[in-house]
């Protein structure tokens, strides 16, 4: 049994998936992966559930009715992984964005003290490859706009790669996060910034995918810009909400 599960989000994912999920299982580091599928039209799940015969005890996979989302895809994660006493919960991306070695140290940070800890890419300058300077300059802003409004001081609040203490989910009340896109990943740190958990950055060297297809979209965009100065209004007039 392992104390450490890894939730990858997937939609469309059939080129990547089982690479991320083998460069995981290698690791010299138990982890669980579960795997939430938005019933993907392209045949990702299909290729989970053959794996599941190699992995019995390790791999899972929830598949959900269609597509709905990253931010509701974690959150049926963390209820899953809640329910059965995992102790140090990830978020990850499968398209190799992120380093599954890096796995590893954001685990040691949260067994070092941290309550969450970010896989940032912005802690040391800006650690992003493959990505047009449009992207950098949206990103990085987009950072430094969440940190003037809402007051934390993560330099990377949109970041992906995340672990949480399990404790910290629980008492999170995650019934009432209303992003769905990318600003789910701002909501939450806020969240746990708010109830004085200790935030920690690991600095990782970022990819951008090299298979499959990007879901970032302009409603995306806008809902993480429009939607943190109404989330930081919300914090200040509604705290039993949060």
């Amino acid at each position: 049994m392992s104390d450490s599960l890894v939730i990858i989000p997937t939609y469309n994912e059939i080129e990547n998936v089982e690479a991320i999920i083998r460069a995981v299982f290698v690791l010299d580091t138990n982890f669980h992966i579960l795997i939430v599928d938005d019933n993907s039209p392209d045949g990702t799940s299909s290729v989970v559930k053959k794996m599941q015969g190699e992995f019995p005890r390790s791999l899972f996979l929830e598949v959900r009715k269609e597509k709905s989302g990253l931010g509701t895809a974690y959150i049926h994660g963390f209820k899953w992984a809640i329910a059965r006493k995992y102790d140090y919960i990830f978020e990850m991306d499968a398209d190799f964005s992120h380093n599954p070695t890096d796995l590893k140290r954001l685990l040691r940070a949260c067994k070092n003290g941290a309550d969450v800890a970010v896989g940032s890419r912005y802690k040391k300058g800006v650690n992003v490859v493959n990505w047009p300077l449009y992207r950098v300059l949206l990103s990085y802003g987009a950072s430094f706009y969440v940190k003037m409004v809402t007051g934390m001081r993560v330099h990377d609040p949109t970041a992906g790669f995340v672990c949480y203490k399990r404790y910290v989910l629980e008492n999170l009340n995650l019934d009432s996060v209303r992003f769905i896109g990318y600003a789910f990943q701002i909501e939450m740190k806020f969240r746990a910034y708010l109830k004085g958990y200790k935030i920690e950055e690991v600095s990782i060297i970022f990819r951008d995918r090299e298979k499959g297809k990007s879901k970032m979209s302009s409603s995306i965009i806008g809902e993480a810009i429009f939607g943190v100065f109404m989330m930081k209004m919300r914090s200040l007039f509604q705290k039993n909400r949060f």
